[in-house]
C-alpha cells in the first residue's frame, strides 16, 4: 500500500496535485461494483491532504480558458450544493443528502463548543447509520470530524470514496462554507481542512482531462 501525502495552500491548488498524483501514481482496476460499474477508475491507495488556507478564494478551480476545458464546479453550484450539506431537504429522487445526518448534528457541535468548553475530542458528525450499507449508493463522504486548536476550527474529513473531477471540488468548496458558518457562530477564527480517503479516483471518462489539465498530451 501506498500512502500519499499532499499539503496545499487552497482548494484549487490540492485539486490540482491531487490530479497529478493519481495520474501519476493512481491504482488502475475495472470497477466491479459501484458507479461507472464496468469501466475503469485510476485510483490512490490512501491519501492525506492538508488544505492549510481552504477560505482563499475562488474556493472551486478555475482553469485557464486555453485549455478549452469545463471548469467542474461553479460558485453557483456550491451555493445549492451547501444547502446538501447543511439542511435535511431531500428530492424524491434521492436515497439520502449528506444534510439529513449533518443537520442535526452540527449545531449540537457549535452548542458543544459554545456551552462546554472549546478543548474536547467528541465534536465528531457522522454521515452514515446502520442501514447506509444497504443502499446501492451509500455515502462517499462519512465523517466531518472537528476541532478547535490555536483560536480556529479545523475539519478532518473522511471519504470512502471520493471523485476527483466531478465531486472533489463542489465537496470541499462547500464543505468550507459550512465550517466557516460553524466557526462564525462558535465564535472562533476558520481554520484548515484536512482531508483523508482510500478512495480518492479518477474515472475513466475524466483520464483524458486531467491530462489536458497538467498540459500533458
Amino acid at each position: 500500500m501506498k500512502l500519499t501525502q499532499i499539503t496545499a495552500r487552497d482548494i484549487p491548488d490540492a485539486w490540482f496535485q491531487a490530479i497529478n498524483a493519481v495520474v501519476n501514481d493512481g491504482f488502475e482496476y475495472k470497477i466491479d461494483r459501484g458507479s461507472y460499474q464496468g469501466s475503469k477508475r485510476r485510483e490512490l491507495d490512501f491519501v492525506t491532504i492538508q488544505i492549510e488556507y481552504p477560505g482563499t478564494k475562488p474556493l472551486v478551480p478555475d482553469i485557464p480558458a486555453h485549455l478549452g476545458l469545463i471548469p467542474p464546479a461553479s460558485e453557483e453550484y456550491v451555493q445549492d450544493y451547501l444547502k446538501y450539506l447543511m439542511t435535511s431537504e431531500k428530492q424524491e429522487n434521492e436515497q439520502y443528502t449528506y444534510g439529513e445526518f449533518l443537520e442535526p448534528q452540527l449545531f449540537e457541535v457549535i452548542r458543544m463548543y459554545k456551552e462546554d468548553g472549546l478543548m474536547t475530542n467528541q465534536a465528531c458528525m457522522a454521515v452514515c447509520d446502520t442501514n447506509s450499507i444497504y443502499l446501492e449508493d451509500p455515502p462517499c463522504l462519512r465523517q466531518v470530524d472537528t476541532r478547535v486548536r490555536y483560536g480556529k476550527l479545523h475539519f478532518y474529513v473522511y471519504f470512502r470514496s471520493w471523485d476527483l473531477w466531478g465531486g472533489f471540488p463542489a465537496n470541499l468548496a462547500g464543505l468550507q462554507m459550512m465550517k466557516e458558518f460553524m466557526a462564525s457562530e462558535i465564535g472562533v477564527d476558520d481554520g484548515e481542512i484536512i482531508a483523508v480517503s482510500k478512495g480518492l479516483h479518477l474515472y475513466e471518462y475524466a483520464w483524458p482531462l486531467a491530462n489536458i489539465r497538467l498540459g500533458r498530451k
